[in-house]
């Protein structure tokens, strides 16, 4: 009989601290002792807090442990498994509560943990995504089998409707509307696709559901199928993702073997199947023309709209696409309705929404909230704040299309609207944060040199005007800006954004606006101080040694790689402007603080 449950994080986060041999050892542990038919071993999806990792979690308990190494393994199977004691020295506590042995908290009490709710990441962390048997415990395909057997395609159509379900994966277009028009839309074949090409540096959302809950995706891809009477699903992930690839194979295995893929499903004489289909890794390819382009066995190039892929999507067939986390929603409100969706978010922002959190923050992982919750409690409450008492600049959201949130509004609601009204959007949920030391040109070089080593060339905006724009940064940020120069990066950012030919390339000018609009004042400082305010951009750098602070021990001279360095011991020394190459080997070896960059 089963007393306890360890629940070991299979993530990719985890995984690459070391989770799989972590979880190898707890199983052979348990073989030597003689407890492995007492407590089973579960490898689960992401738990979000990834800056923990490796986890592991014991039931029923609940005990949370992080940072868990393979030493550690036999001292939690003797004192915790054994003897019913917690290891506290390895449990995650924010709460400031004090533990005896026989005690712990809820995660619901954490700073992590209070403000969440986990929506799309339901079963993440708590479900073995490789078991459809613990998908179905979890009322797993009841929704499928509530649409098939008691409600009409236009029943499932109206539910999403009413739900304000808006897509997860950028633009927020309401998603019933988009398969209410490809019901609509007359055709022998119809196709459902899911994007699951996230491509933004630091985003890992729909990578995370794929990986913890991937039978979640294929249950609503089906009652997509049914909702717009199509009979065959792909999904389109990224080859760089192997786990959700293999876990999305064990799935769609498992759900045709137990007859929830296939013909005839739930007796209702509806079909449909799913295939999976990688992808190269091409950023352009999460842009829903180019990646049904992909599919079909082309370059992946975005196709002018209209047609939009709802009338004239795969194969020249009628078409929906949604991404992870649109289809993660599906059947929590086939299953509870519209009004339990509407009841959380905003007006025009329903139901939660998954981040990335990620940058300068203490915790870093995956979070869902509400839609309306302020970035100043995902950053502080939520996120734990900035490291190093090191003061707030700005979050970037929605990747290299996205903008950068200044400290002034902090307590913006985060949904669709608000967002964009302050030059930002949600996109599919990255959220990088940013102190004091980040330079607000560099991030916008950053971003662009991403957008134009991602442009698949097919149109002149995105293809000469975005690779302009980056000449002009990086003349800026290596001391050699001129007067003008911002107005010409104003100009080239409104032309592309009205005239390059898809989504990505009208967005790529995103972060040089938003830092234009509410960093300007260091655009300026480059181009007119030759002087970068954040000491990031080398070319404008300054080390300097305060002779306050500096005790003369040499050590700095020491490391110098170039020699740059002179004085004379217990008197301060001095750097050589014009020999020193800005690499900052002094500041990490001055033991006082004596040497600053400028």
């Amino acid at each position: 009989m089963i007393r306890s449950h360890v629940l070991v994080c299979g993530g990719t986060g985890c995984t690459s601290s070391g989770s799989v041999a972590m979880g190898e050892k707890l199983e052979n542990e348990l073989i030597a002792r003689g407890l492995d038919d007492e407590i089973k071993v579960v490898r689960t999806g992401c738990f979000g807090l990834c800056a923990l990792g490796p986890i592991m979690i014991v039931y029923p308990e609940g005990t949370f442990y992080s940072h868990v190494t393979l030493d550690d393994i036999p001292e939690i199977v003797e004192e915790h498994l054994l003897k019913g004691r917690v290891v506290e020295r390895l449990i995650y506590n924010d709460t400031g509560k004090e533990l005896n042995h026989h005690e712990v908290f809820s995660l619901n009490d954490t700073g992590f943990y209070k403000k969440q709710k986990r929506l799309a990441l339901r079963n993440c962390g708590v479900i073995n995504p490789e078991s459809i048997d613990e998908y179905i415990a979890m009322d797993g395909y009841a929704a499928l089998g509530k649409a098939l057997t008691e409600m009409t395609p236009a029943q499932v159509i109206q539910t999403i409707k009413d739900s304000g379900l808006r897509g997860r994966g950028g633009g927020g277009f309401s998603t019933g509307t988009k398969w209410d028009f490809a019901a609509k839309s007359v055709s022998d074949k119809k196709y459902v696709v899911c994007n699951g090409d996230e491509g933004d540096p630091g985003a890992f959302m729909d990578r995370s559901v794929l990986e913890g809950d991937p039978h979640t995706v294929l249950e609503a891809m089906a009652i997509a199928g049914y909702a717009i009477g199509a009979d065959e699903g792909y999904i389109y992930v990224r080859a760089e993702y192997p786990i959700a690839v293999a876990r999305l194979q064990i799935a769609i295995n498992q759900a045709r073997e137990y007859g929830l893929l296939g013909k005839d499903i739930f007796s209702s004489g509806f079909n449909f199947d799913v295939q999976l289909r990688l992808g190269a890794g091409a950023f352009v390819c999460g842009e829903e023309t180019a990646l049904l382009t992909s599919i079909e066995g082309h370059r992946g190039e975005p196709r002018p709209r209209p047609p939009f892929p709802a009338v004239k999507g795969l194969f020249n067939q009628p078409t929906i696409i949604n991404n992870v986390e649109t289809l993660a929603n599906i059947s929590q409100i086939i299953l509870h309705g519209p009004e339990w969706f509407t009841s959380m978010g905003t007006e025009k922002s329903k139901g939660t929404k998954v981040f990335a959190l990620g940058g300068k923050i203490l915790h870093t992982g995956l979070v869902e909230i509400p839609m309306g919750t302020t970035l100043r409690e995902i950053i502080y409450e939520i996120g734990g704040g900035i490291p190093n008492g090191k003061k707030f600049k700005a979050a970037q959201t929605g990747g290299p299309s996205g903008g950068c949130i200044p400290a002034e509004h902090l307590d913006t609601p985060i949904d669709y609207d608000s967002l964009v009204a302050i030059g930002s959007m949600m996109g599919s949920g990255g959220l990088i944060v940013m102190d004091e030391d980040n330079c607000m040109v560099d991030i916008a070089k950053f971003f662009l040199e991403f957008t134009v080593d991602e442009s698949c060339g097919k149109c002149p905006p995105c293809r000469i005007g975005t690779r302009r724009m980056l000449e002009i940064l990086e003349k800026i940020t290596s001391g050699k800006g001129e007067d003008g120069d911002i107005e010409k990066l104003e100009d080239l950012a409104k032309n592309i954004k009205t005239t390059a030919l898809c989504g990505l390339g009208q967005t790529a000018p995103n972060p040089i606006l938003s830092t234009l609009r509410y960093f300007r004042d260091e655009y300026e400082a480059h181009i007119y101080e030759k002087r970068c305010p954040a000491g990031q951009c080398k070319a404008l750098a300054r080390i300097m040694i305060n002779p306050a602070k500096c005790k003369g021990c040499g050590l700095c001279s020491k490391v110098c790689p170039v020699n740059a360095i002179s004085g004379v011991i217990k008197s301060p020394f001095i750097i050589d402007q014009s020999t020193c190459i800005k690499c900052g080997a002094c500041i990490e070896k001055c033991k006082f603080g004596a040497i600053e960059k400028k």
